[in-house]
């Protein structure tokens, strides 16, 4: 066993050891360690590398804001098998049989890693160097500055093969979240669970316990912690508690939503492979308790970064929850009565204390008897100037401040020092809420003070030190969103001796015999922040919290300012000659700690990444071999070949069977939504340019939506189906877009109209029929409604039976031809199909899908919209103004289509292209109108639609041109990849320009 390893101390298991790798050297842990536990029970501290100046890096702290110890873990050796994680905290990543964890931003080792000739060159790499180093000469940013940032920029590597795991996620909702598991946590959640309510109480260690994980010698109510605390546990659950170890809570949202990630199996050797590695909650509670405690602060002096220099408290839980000395022999540094008790354990089990150097003069009597009994050296209104060491702290310079004056040094030999400049409340999870803090002159630090959402504060997190004060508020708060509930319970109070109480100074960078600007006093560990580069910033112009921050990068590492943005804070303010709370607190986001992508998209990848509908008739595409494409989140059948045809051939004789017979095509994907009410049309009226008041019932007219801006945002054909209801047809892709419009405008705009609507999108199978042939395929299967031209003429609906089954019916075309939309219930849609393909045969039917659609409504010159419009295209532009309603006194988008800019003639507008070669025109080319202009030339325009029309034996094309409608007849170029094409503007309908063909 390792000489710092104390036999049956702590809570890990002694008698089951585990194997694991840090860069390809083999350890041996115990059960119940993390990978930082288990390195310093072998006396290994070094375990990183710095971001900036690459120097040599060990664990500060003993939990998720550590900064330092960041690792790659891995399942399997080789980086290309298995899953791979970079800058996993060792602090917080269990161990495991087999494990491999490797450090980082190193090469080519972690001991001798070249990177580390930054650190020779700091004075030429202050804060802030980046911002005026590469900002000249201009030519070298693309090819030396970029390339090199880019190379150098991030701590660990991404993973080189797909992500091998699982992931999910689930919702929860709950009477009262509990977040902390620690003294007020529990009490929190006893006093909820007592008053009958459903409670959750979470927290992101492997035990629930917290502050009690590590004080394993107070007593609580008679009973020792640990044993007090085991019995809680029990309590908790039989009371029905939801208990959830491993469990972060990384983001607050509105309304009491919050975040958890659930880490299952990372724990687990061998994990059950229909589980998944994390499991995202969305918890949405009545009330929650923030009960996560706080933060230990360093103290900022010079080299106080070396491997070896790590807080107090974080060396006191490594020695009382994993049983592991941090040291043989150790000098404590400390602002703050806490780290005396650190001291204390340490002592007692075998570490030698050289000293404990307190920034204080004086000192509780209490405390310097109990060094003196242990033979402990106390160094009262002692400072810190330097440190000694490579790759692990080797001795600390001492010297004695009096009157302000920093006296002569002294070195004390050392291999680890634990410093302590207070506690720091965890303020994240409020500050989500945008909660507003109030400054505590006394401890130096914010405090929360005003909530805006159902929450208590409890414990340590609003300032509360000790575990008496934690268990007795944490009762009162979970009695209090108990009572707001309306729910009764009394809180709890308990008696707790040996209680490790205390106080202590908030400092800035202790006292130095050095000028303040020349220390390497490190504020910010991971990005190797100074102190120094915080004055640096103020002294340079940065006057707000918020500018220091982005010029320094102080807080911006992946602990998103845990250790550091309270120091920093001070030391700005210090600077500037403020009081702290005029300078401020920079902004905590989410997450509160890392957050795996995958946990975050749970079940979303692969096949799962994004949502594929299918229409009833997809199977049946499916089986006739369609090629399909995605069209929103739509799976839809792009073209039907057969055996031997490639697309063009397939979408040739689908045309032209369409023209000359009757072609199928599946059209259930269209948005569709059911407007009703009183107001139903007074609300189309306002929402759409088109008139619909005087529209009859059982009549089709085509709807055109502008945004609020005058451009086009959806297009489609709406039923009036009786005085109160109308069935609207959207866009595939703008069906939900449209529907959000339309219900933001009759909540905040017109909330006294009498309108509900309802998306019926899914609801129906719709089935369009279109050429020549349609009407007499349909018509025997049709019952309730006479199809002749005079009774049902262009732009008619009605409501019938189609082979026995209930139907909406309009004749409508996007083809130009004779055209029928078939709209039934979505479960007799494939039945319907079926037998109307069956019915077809006699007729010459053919399917056809989205490529031929778009060749035959491009014959016609009808738009696309996302394609032949592109959000800056208004109706006069697509040559729709027939479609505004001239007598109309308002609808959206009506005034911006009266803006001078709108009315120019040199508007981009819609026009059709006939090349003169009769060569087949790219989509997104752009036009010219003079081919030998120099580069760069100027373009007028692009294309939007270019399909090869079999009908008409040649290429036709749609476009955006500026000032086209009076072009017609010129001549314009469009560069393509190879050559440059010359191609005639012409009117946007090629085909059938009386539209007789859908009139028959």
């Amino acid at each position: 066993m390792s000489a710092f390893r104390v036999h049956g101390k702590g809570r890990v298991n002694h008698g089951r050891k585990v194997g694991f790798r840090f860069d390809g050297t083999p350890f041996e842990g115990l059960e119940g360690d993390t990978v930082a536990s288990a390195l310093l029970a072998h006396g290994v501290h070094l375990m990183g590398r710095s971001f900036k100046y690459h120097r040599p890096r060990g664990p500060v702290t003993a939990g998720s804001e550590e900064p330092n110890a960041l690792i790659e873990t891995r399942r399997g050796i080789d980086r290309s098998e298995g899953r791979v994680e970079p800058n996993t905290r060792a602090t917080m990543a269990e161990l495991r049989e087999g494990l491999e964890a490797v450090s980082q931003n190193r090469w080519p080792s972690l001991g001798f890693d070249v990177g580390a000739v930054n650190d020779g060159f700091h004075k030429l790499l202050p804060a802030g160097f980046y911002y005026k180093t590469f900002m000249w000469p201009k030519s070298f940013w693309d090819k030396v500055y970029e390339p090199f940032i880019r190379a150098a920029a991030g701590l660990g590597r991404s993973p080189d093969a797909p992500d091998p795991d699982s992931y999910a996620s689930r919702y929860l909702h709950t009477d009262v979240l509990v977040v902390g598991g620690g003294p007020a946590g529990l009490a929190a959640a006893r006093a909820a669970a007592e008053a009958g309510l459903r409670v959750t109480l979470v927290d992101e260690s492997s035990e629930i316990g917290g502050s009690l994980l590590s004080e394993p010698d107070v007593v609580i109510d008679g009973t020792p912690a640990w044993d007090w605390l085991a019995g809680e546990v029990a309590a908790l659950a039989a009371l029905g508690v939801k208990l959830m170890p491993r469990t972060t809570a990384i983001g607050y949202y509105h309304q009491n939503m919050i975040g958890l990630v659930e880490r299952v199996t990372d724990h687990l050797a061998e994990p059950d492979p229909a589980l998944p590695r994390e499991r995202l909650w969305r918890v949405r509670a009545r009330q929650v308790v923030l009960a996560q405690g706080a933060l230990e602060k360093p103290l900022i002096f010079d080299g106080n970064d070396r491997p070896g220099v790590m807080l107090a408290g974080s060396a006191q839980t490594y020695l009382n929850r994993y049983g592991v000395r941090v040291g043989q022999t150790a000098v404590v540094v400390t602002s703050h009565d806490s780290a005396w008790s650190a001291a204390f354990d340490l002592a007692a089990v075998g570490t030698s204390i050289a000293a404990i150097v307190d920034t204080r003069a004086e000192l509780r009597e209490d405390l310097l008897g109990r060094a003196h009994a242990l033979g402990i050296e106390v160094l009262r209104g002692h400072t810190v100037t330097g440190t000694a060491g490579r790759l692990r702290v080797s001795a600390i310079t001492v010297n004695p401040v009096q009157s302000g004056a920093v006296g002569a040094g002294r070195n004390i030999a050392c291999d680890c020092v634990l410093m302590s400049g207070g506690w720091t409340p965890t303020l994240h999870l409020f500050s989500h809420t945008q909660g507003k803090l109030e400054w505590d002159e006394e401890g130096k630090t914010f405090l929360p003070f005003e909530t805006r959402e159902d929450c208590q504060i409890a414990g340590a997190g609003r300032g509360l030190w000790g575990i008496e004060a934690a268990l007795a508020d944490g009762s009162a708060m979970g009695a209090r969103a108990a009572e707001a509930l309306g729910a009764r319970v009394l809180a709890r109070s308990h008696a707790v001796e040996r209680d490790r109480t205390g106080s202590g100074v908030a400092k800035k960078e202790l006292p130095t015999l050095k000028d303040l600007t020349s220390t390497r006093a490190f504020v910010d560990f991971q990005n190797d922040v100074t102190a120094k580069d915080l004055r640096l910033a103020v002294r340079e112009g940065m006057r707000s919290i918020e500018h220091v921050k982005r010029y320094t990068t102080n807080g911006m590492a992946t602990d998103q300012g845990k250790m550091s943005n309270i120091n920093g804070l001070i030391i700005a303010a210090d600077a500037l000659g403020k009081p702290a709370p005029q300078v401020g607190l920079t902004t905590f986001r989410p997450p509160y700690t890392p957050t795996s992508f995958g946990a975050l998209c749970g079940y979303h990848r692969g096949d799962h990444f994004d949502l594929t509908r299918k229409t009833p008739i997809d199977p049946w595409a499916e089986a006739q071999g369609a090629v399909f494409e995605p069209v929103g989140q739509w799976r839809r059948a792009r073209y039907f070949p057969k055996p031997g045809e490639d697309m063009d051939t397939a979408v040739a004789r689908e045309c032209l069977t369409t023209r000359s017979a009757v072609g199928m095509f599946d059209a259930s994907t269209l948005g569709k939504i059911e407007i009703v009410g009183p107001d139903a049309a007074a609300f189309l009226e306002r929402m759409y340019t088109n008139p619909w008041s005087k529209l009859a019932p059982d009549r089709c007219r085509y709807g055109l939506l502008l945004g609020e801006d005058g451009f086009i945002r959806d297009d489609g054909v709406i039923a009036r189906l009786a005085q109160d209801r109308f069935h609207v047809t959207t866009t595939t892709g703008g069906a939900a877009r449209v529907l959000a419009m339309m219900e933001d405008y009759l909540q905040t705009e017109w909330p006294h109209l009498k309108v509900w609507l309802t998306s019926v999108t899914e609801q129906w199978a719709t089935i369009a029929l279109n050429g020549p042939k349609a009407r007499a395929l349909l018509e025997p299967f049709v019952e309730g409604l006479d199809l002749t031209p005079e009774a049902f003429p262009h732009m008619a609906n009605g409501t019938c039976t189609v082979a026995g089954f209930p139907a909406r019916l309009w004749r409508v075309s996007f083809t130009g031809e004779l055209g029928f939309e078939i709209n039934v219930p979505a479960r007799h849609g494939r039945e319907l199909w079926e037998i109307l393909w069956q019915a077809g045969q006699a007729h010459g039917v053919c399917a056809y899908g989205t490529e031929t659609m778009h060749v035959l409504r491009a014959e016609k010159g009808y738009i696309i919209v996302g394609q032949d419009t592109d959000g800056t295209v208004t109706p006069q532009d697509a040559g729709l103004g027939w479609a505004i309603g001239k007598a109309k006194p308002d609808f959206v988008g009506k005034r911006s289509l009266s803006r001078p800019d709108m009315l120019v003639e040199s508007r981009k507008q819609l026009v059709g292209l006939l090349t003169e070669d009769h060569s087949k025109l790219e989509e997104g080319a752009q036009i010219v109108l003079d081919p030998s202009q120099p580069i760069p030339m100027k373009m007028v325009g692009h294309v939007t639609s270019s399909y090869h029309s079999q009908a008409l034996g040649r290429p036709i094309a749609l476009a955006l041109v500026e000032g086209g409608f009076g072009r017609m007849g010129d001549l314009v170029h469009v560069p393509m990849e190879d050559r440059t094409l010359a191609a005639r503007i012409t009117g946007t309908v090629f085909l059938d320009p009386a539209g007789d063909r859908l009139k028959m």
